[in-house]
C-alpha cells in the first residue's frame, strides 16, 4: 500500500497547487493543460477528489 499512498499524496499536492493557483491568480492549471471542463479534465478532477477521500485514511494509520 505504500506505493498507492505515495501516488495519492502526489495527486493531492497537485490538486492543492491547482486550488492555490485558482485562489491567488484565477488560473486553473488543469483546465489550461486539458481544456475547460473537457472529459479528460473532469476525469482528473474526479481522480483528485477520490484521492482526497482516500487520504482521510492517513489519519487512522497514524493512530494504530
Amino acid at each position: 500500500m505504500k506505493v498507492i499512498d505515495t501516488i495519492v499524496l502526489i495527486l493531492i499536492i497537485i490538486g492543492a497547487i491547482n486550488w492555490g493557483l485558482l485562489g491567488f491568480f484565477q488560473f486553473d492549471l488543469v483546465a489550461a493543460i486539458f481544456g475547460e471542463m473537457s472529459t479528460f479534465s473532469r476525469i482528473i478532477y474526479a481522480i483528485i477528489g477520490i484521492c482526497g477521500l482516500y487520504s482521510i485514511s492517513f489519519f487512522a494509520k497514524d493512530k494504530f
